[in-house]
Protein backbone atom coordinates (compact mmCIF):
# COMPACT_ATOMS: atom_id res chain seq x y z
CA UNK A 1 0.00 0.00 0.00
CA UNK A 2 1.00 3.30 -0.54
CA UNK A 3 0.38 6.68 1.05
CA UNK A 4 0.31 10.27 0.03
CA UNK A 5 -1.02 13.04 2.07
CA UNK A 6 0.19 15.75 -0.32
CA UNK A 7 -1.15 17.13 -3.32
CA UNK A 8 0.66 15.24 -5.86
CA UNK A 9 -1.92 13.08 -7.35
CA UNK A 10 -2.62 10.97 -10.49
CA UNK A 11 -5.47 11.30 -13.16
CA UNK A 12 -7.29 9.01 -10.47
CA UNK A 13 -7.46 12.23 -7.68
CA UNK A 14 -10.35 13.55 -10.10
CA UNK A 15 -12.68 11.32 -9.49
CA UNK A 16 -12.66 12.62 -6.14
CA UNK A 17 -14.49 15.26 -7.77
CA UNK A 18 -17.46 13.16 -8.91
CA UNK A 19 -17.87 11.66 -4.90
CA UNK A 20 -21.35 12.21 -4.33
CA UNK A 21 -20.75 13.53 -0.91
CA UNK A 22 -19.03 16.46 -1.80
CA UNK A 23 -22.58 17.91 -3.85
CA UNK A 24 -23.68 21.32 -2.43
CA UNK A 25 -20.85 21.37 0.23
CA UNK A 26 -19.10 25.05 0.71
CA UNK A 27 -16.20 26.10 -0.76
CA UNK A 28 -14.16 26.23 2.80
CA UNK A 29 -16.22 23.32 3.57
CA UNK A 30 -14.94 21.33 0.73
CA UNK A 31 -11.21 22.46 1.08
CA UNK A 32 -10.98 21.28 5.07
CA UNK A 33 -12.29 17.97 3.47
CA UNK A 34 -9.99 17.54 1.17
CA UNK A 35 -6.88 18.58 3.23
CA UNK A 36 -8.07 16.09 5.87
CA UNK A 37 -7.85 13.28 3.69
CA UNK A 38 -5.35 10.43 3.29
CA UNK A 39 -4.72 9.30 -0.49
CA UNK A 40 -3.11 5.47 -0.72
CA UNK A 41 -2.95 2.60 -3.40
CA UNK A 42 -4.39 -0.82 -2.85
CA UNK A 43 -3.61 -3.79 -4.63
CA UNK A 44 -6.01 -6.31 -5.25
CA UNK A 45 -7.49 -8.39 -2.67
CA UNK A 46 -6.41 -6.11 -0.33
CA UNK A 47 -9.21 -6.32 3.08
CA UNK A 48 -10.00 -2.79 3.52
CA UNK A 49 -12.16 -3.41 6.51
CA UNK A 50 -13.45 -6.55 8.35
CA UNK A 51 -17.04 -7.75 9.90
CA UNK A 52 -16.90 -7.35 13.77
CA UNK A 53 -14.26 -4.69 13.56
CA UNK A 54 -14.46 -1.18 15.14
CA UNK A 55 -14.23 1.97 12.29
CA UNK A 56 -11.72 4.37 12.59
CA UNK A 57 -11.49 5.82 9.12
CA UNK A 58 -14.01 7.26 6.81
CA UNK A 59 -13.22 5.74 2.98
CA UNK A 60 -13.58 7.39 -0.42
CA UNK A 61 -13.26 4.86 -3.18
CA UNK A 62 -11.48 7.41 -6.38
CA UNK A 63 -10.23 4.46 -8.62
CA UNK A 64 -11.28 1.00 -8.90
CA UNK A 65 -13.99 -1.73 -7.67
CA UNK A 66 -14.48 -2.74 -4.02
CA UNK A 67 -16.34 -6.02 -3.34
CA UNK A 68 -18.97 -5.52 0.08
CA UNK A 69 -19.88 -9.34 1.08
CA UNK A 70 -20.92 -11.18 4.19
CA UNK A 71 -19.57 -14.08 5.55
CA UNK A 72 -21.26 -16.99 7.52
CA UNK A 73 -19.48 -18.47 10.01
CA UNK A 74 -19.35 -21.96 8.26
CA UNK A 75 -17.12 -19.39 5.28
CA UNK A 76 -20.15 -18.96 3.35
CA UNK A 77 -19.89 -15.66 1.10
CA UNK A 78 -22.58 -13.78 -0.25
CA UNK A 79 -21.48 -10.98 -2.13
CA UNK A 80 -23.86 -7.71 -1.14
CA UNK A 81 -22.08 -5.74 -3.83
CA UNK A 82 -19.78 -4.39 -5.66
CA UNK A 83 -18.56 -0.13 -5.04
CA UNK A 84 -17.54 2.14 -7.62
CA UNK A 85 -15.55 5.36 -8.13
CA UNK A 86 -17.25 8.22 -6.53
CA UNK A 87 -18.76 5.83 -3.30
CA UNK A 88 -17.79 5.95 0.21
CA UNK A 89 -17.19 3.15 1.90
CA UNK A 90 -18.29 2.01 5.24
CA UNK A 91 -20.89 5.15 6.32
CA UNK A 92 -23.29 3.92 8.98
CA UNK A 93 -20.68 1.89 10.99
CA UNK A 94 -18.16 4.77 10.56
CA UNK A 95 -20.97 7.19 11.53
CA UNK A 96 -22.48 5.80 14.17
CA UNK A 97 -19.80 3.82 16.39
CA UNK A 98 -21.18 0.58 15.50
CA UNK A 99 -18.78 -2.48 14.19
CA UNK A 100 -19.09 -3.06 10.17
CA UNK A 101 -21.69 -5.41 9.53
CA UNK A 102 -19.52 -6.17 6.02
CA UNK A 103 -16.68 -6.77 4.59
CA UNK A 104 -14.77 -4.76 1.99
CA UNK A 105 -12.28 -6.04 -0.67
CA UNK A 106 -10.81 -4.29 -3.42
CA UNK A 107 -10.87 -6.43 -6.72
CA UNK A 108 -8.17 -4.60 -8.56
CA UNK A 109 -6.10 -1.86 -7.84
CA UNK A 110 -7.74 0.94 -6.12
CA UNK A 111 -7.36 4.44 -4.96
CA UNK A 112 -8.73 5.26 -1.46
CA UNK A 113 -8.76 8.77 0.05
CA UNK A 114 -9.47 8.14 4.02
CA UNK A 115 -9.96 10.26 6.84
CA UNK A 116 -10.02 9.63 10.70
CA UNK A 117 -13.05 9.39 11.85
CA UNK A 118 -12.58 11.48 14.98
CA UNK A 119 -11.49 14.28 11.87
CA UNK A 120 -14.74 13.07 10.21
CA UNK A 121 -17.08 13.78 12.95
CA UNK A 122 -15.40 16.91 13.49
CA UNK A 123 -15.86 17.69 10.03
CA UNK A 124 -19.94 17.51 10.51
CA UNK A 125 -20.00 19.57 13.78
CA UNK A 126 -18.20 22.65 11.85
CA UNK A 127 -20.35 22.16 8.69
CA UNK A 128 -23.55 20.91 9.41
CA UNK A 129 -25.01 21.22 6.01
CA UNK A 130 -22.81 18.21 5.26
CA UNK A 131 -25.61 15.91 7.41
CA UNK A 132 -27.98 16.15 4.52
CA UNK A 133 -25.22 14.78 2.63
CA UNK A 134 -24.32 11.87 4.99
CA UNK A 135 -28.33 11.92 5.27
CA UNK A 136 -28.66 11.18 1.04
CA UNK A 137 -25.60 8.49 1.01
CA UNK A 138 -27.35 6.67 3.93
CA UNK A 139 -30.85 6.24 2.15
CA UNK A 140 -28.97 5.34 -1.30
CA UNK A 141 -27.37 2.42 0.89
CA UNK A 142 -30.44 1.66 2.52
CA UNK A 143 -31.92 1.75 -1.56
CA UNK A 144 -29.44 -0.54 -2.61
CA UNK A 145 -29.77 -2.94 -0.11
CA UNK A 146 -33.39 -3.22 -0.46
CA UNK A 147 -32.63 -3.88 -4.64
CA UNK A 148 -30.66 -6.66 -3.27
CA UNK A 149 -32.94 -8.37 -1.11
CA UNK A 150 -35.37 -8.18 -3.47
CA UNK A 151 -33.15 -9.66 -6.46
CA UNK A 152 -32.09 -12.66 -3.87
CA UNK A 153 -35.50 -13.17 -2.96
CA UNK A 154 -38.21 -12.00 -5.10
CA UNK A 155 -36.81 -13.18 -8.49
CA UNK A 156 -37.73 -17.01 -8.51
CA UNK A 157 -34.52 -18.29 -10.48
CA UNK A 158 -31.02 -18.31 -10.75
CA UNK A 159 -32.02 -16.54 -14.46
CA UNK A 160 -33.72 -14.14 -13.38
CA UNK A 161 -31.69 -13.38 -10.63
CA UNK A 162 -28.63 -12.87 -12.74
CA UNK A 163 -30.66 -11.06 -15.20
CA UNK A 164 -31.82 -8.44 -12.44
CA UNK A 165 -27.66 -8.42 -11.47
CA UNK A 166 -26.83 -7.42 -14.97
CA UNK A 167 -29.17 -4.40 -15.01
CA UNK A 168 -28.24 -3.71 -11.99
CA UNK A 169 -24.84 -2.98 -13.37
CA UNK A 170 -25.58 -1.63 -16.31
CA UNK A 171 -25.87 1.27 -14.13
CA UNK A 172 -22.48 2.04 -14.08
CA UNK A 173 -22.14 0.96 -17.80
CA UNK A 174 -20.81 2.76 -20.75
CA UNK A 175 -23.59 3.48 -23.24
CA UNK A 176 -22.05 2.13 -26.88
CA UNK A 177 -23.78 1.80 -30.36
CA UNK A 178 -23.75 -2.00 -29.35
CA UNK A 179 -25.42 -1.89 -26.49
CA UNK A 180 -24.29 -1.08 -22.65
CA UNK A 181 -20.51 -2.24 -22.07
CA UNK A 182 -19.86 -3.44 -18.20
CA UNK A 183 -16.23 -4.36 -17.13
CA UNK A 184 -16.49 -7.09 -14.78
CA UNK A 185 -13.58 -8.66 -12.76
CA UNK A 186 -15.74 -11.63 -11.04
CA UNK A 187 -15.10 -15.23 -11.54
CA UNK A 188 -18.45 -17.19 -12.72
CA UNK A 189 -18.06 -18.46 -8.89
CA UNK A 190 -17.95 -15.02 -7.48
CA UNK A 191 -20.73 -13.21 -9.33
CA UNK A 192 -22.47 -17.29 -7.86
CA UNK A 193 -22.27 -15.94 -4.44
CA UNK A 194 -23.70 -12.71 -5.74
CA UNK A 195 -27.18 -14.32 -6.74
CA UNK A 196 -26.88 -17.38 -4.34
CA UNK A 197 -26.28 -19.90 -7.21
CA UNK A 198 -23.28 -22.37 -8.03
CA UNK A 199 -20.51 -21.55 -10.26
CA UNK A 200 -21.83 -24.05 -12.26
CA UNK A 201 -24.75 -22.77 -12.38
CA UNK A 202 -23.82 -19.12 -13.47
CA UNK A 203 -21.56 -20.44 -16.68
CA UNK A 204 -24.79 -22.34 -17.78
CA UNK A 205 -26.65 -19.31 -17.61
CA UNK A 206 -24.01 -17.02 -19.67
CA UNK A 207 -24.32 -19.45 -22.21
CA UNK A 208 -28.03 -19.71 -22.42
CA UNK A 209 -27.95 -15.63 -22.16
CA UNK A 210 -25.44 -15.43 -24.78
CA UNK A 211 -27.05 -18.16 -27.47
CA UNK A 212 -30.27 -16.06 -26.90
CA UNK A 213 -28.04 -12.68 -27.97
CA UNK A 214 -29.02 -11.06 -24.52
CA UNK A 215 -25.21 -10.62 -24.65
CA UNK A 216 -21.99 -10.86 -25.72
CA UNK A 217 -18.99 -11.28 -23.41
CA UNK A 218 -15.03 -10.66 -24.49
CA UNK A 219 -12.98 -11.81 -21.57
CA UNK A 220 -14.14 -9.60 -18.86
CA UNK A 221 -16.14 -6.91 -20.98
CA UNK A 222 -19.78 -7.57 -21.51
CA UNK A 223 -21.71 -5.63 -23.56
CA UNK A 224 -25.61 -5.72 -22.66
CA UNK A 225 -26.95 -6.29 -26.32
CA UNK A 226 -30.78 -6.31 -25.93
CA UNK A 227 -31.16 -4.19 -22.33
CA UNK A 228 -34.65 -4.78 -23.17
CA UNK A 229 -35.04 -8.46 -23.44
CA UNK A 230 -32.87 -8.65 -19.98
CA UNK A 231 -35.70 -6.85 -18.25
CA UNK A 232 -38.57 -9.06 -19.43
CA UNK A 233 -36.21 -11.73 -18.60
CA UNK A 234 -35.49 -10.73 -14.91
CA UNK A 235 -39.41 -10.12 -14.86
CA UNK A 236 -39.41 -6.12 -14.67
CA UNK A 237 -40.99 -5.54 -18.16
Amino acid sequence: MRTNSGRDFDDSYNDARSEKFIERLSADALSELESLKIFSDHEANTLLFMEGQTPSKMLFLLAGQVRLSMNSSSGRRLTFGIANPGETLGLAPTFSGSRYDITAETLCQCRIASLSRDDFLEFLTRYPAAYKNVARELSMDCARACERVRALGLAATAPARLARLLLEWCANGQKTEDGTRLFCSLTHGEIGECIGASRETVTRIFSDFRFQELLESRGSTMIISNRRALEIYAGMG
